[in-house]
């Protein structure tokens, strides 16, 4: 079977993106996500959307550079499930990577749940390095807007940028 190239653009998430079944996400995922938005008009994060050319995200994740230990920490990673393993997580990090060289520093880091072989395989081959464990977790919502909390261990990596 032959390859189909699709040529891909990164560029800011913005509101115009967000709607209701915006990749799976449920009500409070896109609320939060707005606030996101916010706090990247502080530059407080970056946020990312990587598009196929329509023009529709399908993969999203951001940078907070806000965080008390002063490294920008990745976050909120995600890549539409049908197109995993086709390359596009890679071009999401490597973008976000982009924009931490461009205000000057040179540490990332981000989290990964123990239980996500995948995902730090991934983080592994894109030169993240195990830095140590945490306790995690965060609020699920089901699309009858029940919403439970889900703890893990999150194992930690970071890489130094050059």
């Amino acid at each position: 079977m032959p390859d189909v190239v699709v040529p891909l653009t990164v560029r800011d998430l913005v509101a115009e993106d967000l709607y209701p079944g915006f990749s799976g996400w449920t009500g409070t995922h896109l609320a939060g996500t707005f606030e996101v938005l916010e706090r990247a008009k502080r530059g407080e994060v970056d946020f990312l959307a990587v598009c196929p050319p329509s023009g529709i995200p399908v993969a999203t994740g951001g940078v907070d550079y806000a965080k008390p230990s002063g490294v920008p920490v990745l976050w909120q990673l995600e890549v539409d499930a049908p197109l995993r393993s086709c390359g596009i997580g890679t071009v999401l990090v490597q973008a976000l990577e982009e924009r931490i060289r461009g205000r000057g520093l040179t540490l990332a880091e981000l989290g990964v749940d123990e239980n996500a072989a995948r995902p730090r395989a991934l983080y592994e081959r894109l030169g993240y390095v195990v830095v140590g464990r945490e306790p995690g977790g965060w609020n699920r919502e089901t699309p009858d807007g029940t919403v439970t909390r889900y703890e893990t261990m999150i194992t930690v990596l970071r890489k130094t940028l050059a």
